[in-house]
């Protein structure tokens, strides 16, 4: 029987375990994620992953959330540094960007891929979990929200079946850039997103 933890001390060994199945994700993927390893990494006993999650995959669902709200916190700061003025094509294109590939200038930085990697596998096992596909699902309607709200700053039109259009096209291209034996992911969704930006969200 899972112990919920109601105690600090309880709950700080939760979050360690999470924090810990969330670093092994990025590190390794998913098959990275077992009992021992995680405890391992948390320096707390084997039994702690069983005693305070239901199962492994409760376990990843939490790190998965753990690492997305991460991206998002982030998001969220970069947003916050954006002014509220008329933009063009291109300073549109690299604002969403920053959010959704790397900041300029890390297209080849080893960390920066690693948590594209890391992204992208989240969103392909959600399709076969569907405890990780609600966590995803959460996530992405903040993202939208990000991607809205930087539009509007760049005083342009905001419609919901546009953004996930838009980040579609972003999406498709990084996986593509990946695949490739000189990865620029965001050289080439930049290619792409230029291309449509002022169709899915033309100046208001």
């Amino acid at each position: 029987m899972v112990i919920t933890a109601t105690t600090p001390k309880g709950e700080r060994r939760r979050q360690a375990l999470v924090a810990a199945a969330a670093e092994l994700l990025l590190e390794g993927g998913f098959d990275a994620v077992r009992h021992r390893s995680v405890a391992t990494r948390a320096e707390l006993p084997l039994a702690s992953t069983t005693y305070y999650f239901e199962s492994l995959e409760d376990l990843i669902a939490r790190a998965v959330e753990f690492s997305g709200n991460a991206e998002l916190d982030s998001m969220r700061r970069r947003v916050g540094e954006v002014t509220h003025r008329r933009r063009g094509a291109e300073a549109t294109v690299d604002l969403i960007l920053d959010l959704l590939v790397c900041p300029d200038g890390l297209d080849q930085d080893a960390d920066s891929r690693g948590q594209l990697i890391a992204r992208y596998e989240r969103s392909v096992a959600s399709a076969r979990h569907p405890e990780l596909r609600e966590v995803q699902l959460r996530l992405r309607a903040q993202l939208d929200e990000l991607l809205a709200d930087v539009l509007r700053r760049s005083d342009r039109m905001v419609r919901a079946e546009q953004i996930r259009r838009l980040v579609a096209v972003v999406d498709g291209a990084v996986v593509t850039a990946l695949g490739e034996f000189d990865p620029q992911p965001r050289r080439m969704a930049r290619g792409a997103l230029l291309e449509l930006i002022d169709i899915v969200a033309p100046p208001a």
